[in-house]
């Protein structure tokens, strides 16, 4: 079941939602699910990356804040874009979610939960992505849980991707999680 934020009584007019989670949480299959079962757009935030972004971390680095404060400003425009509008984005840090929300006031929060050991297992079965499995480890001692006063919920991702979704969904509409 997530714990829920004051996330919203119902969906009504634009939305702006933002799926964080490390690599390998799901991110873009429930952030696709989520927007089409909103009738939003989806975007996945890899997509809005600098090239020099994507070379360093298929290097087999991890960015830095420097290199990730354009790409955060690219994920806050987009979902301040005015239509409804699902984002994928790590966003792992409190500081990085509070920039996107700086841009994109009324941003709900997604937050994808796993073990090392079910994420470690979606990297490996990973095929053609420029995240490589040895940067997980960096990401989960960068990983800064959903705050108590950020608007959102955070969905545990042990069960099916509809179950995920489905938590996920309840949440932003501020209902009880589906059993």
């Amino acid at each position: 079941m997530p714990r829920s934020n004051e996330v919203h009584d119902e969906v009504a007019g634009p939305v702006r939602i933002l799926v964080m989670g490390v690599s390998g949480s799901g991110k873009s299959t429930v952030g696709a699910a989520i927007a089409a079962a909103l009738g939003a757009s989806f975007v996945d935030g890899d997509d809005l990356h600098p090239p020099a972004n994507v070379a360093k971390m298929a290097g087999g680095s991890p960015l830095d804040d420097a290199d990730r404060e354009p790409w955060l400003d690219r994920v806050g425009e987009t979902l301040a874009g005015g239509a409804s509008v699902v984002v994928a984005c790590s966003a792992l840090k409190r500081r990085y979610r509070d920039r996107i929300r700086a841009i994109a006031p009324g941003t709900v929060t997604i937050a994808l939960d796993g073990g090392r050991d079910l994420l470690a297992s979606r990297l490996g079965a990973r095929v053609d992505h420029f995240m490589p499995a040895a940067l997980l480890d960096s990401q989960l001692a960068a990983l800064e849980s959903l705050a108590a006063d950020e608007p959102g919920a955070i969905v545990p991702i042990d069960v099916t991707p509809d179950e995920v979704v489905s938590a996920a969904l309840a949440a932003i509409r501020g209902e009880s999680a589906p059993a």
